[in-house]
């Protein structure tokens, strides 16, 4: 889907989450997400915001590479949804979890800060 100008804000929120992820960032993160965001992992764990920041403060959870190909941005009132596919090479406690996801990641315009974020696998459709 084309960006549009209405969607430059969200681009820019999800421009910065990448950034800071790929860096490896809490402090950045920290102003990224909402107070209750929830994260929800790739086998299906829950992450609360400080349980998230604190595998990277913890230095448990470490990005190499960090990428969220082919967003495709919905707009709901003031909420945005946002599929895309996530590529990282990461590891986490040492053990390599590098990885193509599907990500959803969920938005508020109050103060443009992301409320959700939802990992998956990828899959062909019907499958």
């Amino acid at each position: 889907m084309p960006a549009t100008t209405a969607d430059r804000p969200i681009r820019d929120l999800l421009d910065r989450w990448v950034d800071a992820e790929q860096c490896n960032d809490a402090d950045d993160l920290d102003h990224l997400l909402a107070d209750d965001f929830v994260g929800v992992g790739p086998r299906g764990f829950v992450l609360t915001k400080p349980q998230w920041l604190a595998r990277y403060r913890e230095g448990r959870l470490r990005n190499e590479s960090f990428e969220l190909r082919d967003p495709d941005i919905h707009w709901h009132g003031g909420t945005t949804v946002t599929v895309g596919t996530q590529v990282q090479q990461t590891s986490y406690q040492g053990h390599d979890t590098s990885a193509t996801l599907r990500a959803t990641v969920v938005d508020t315009a109050d103060g443009w800060r992301l409320a959700a974020v939802h990992l998956g696998p990828t899959a062909a459709p019907g499958g």
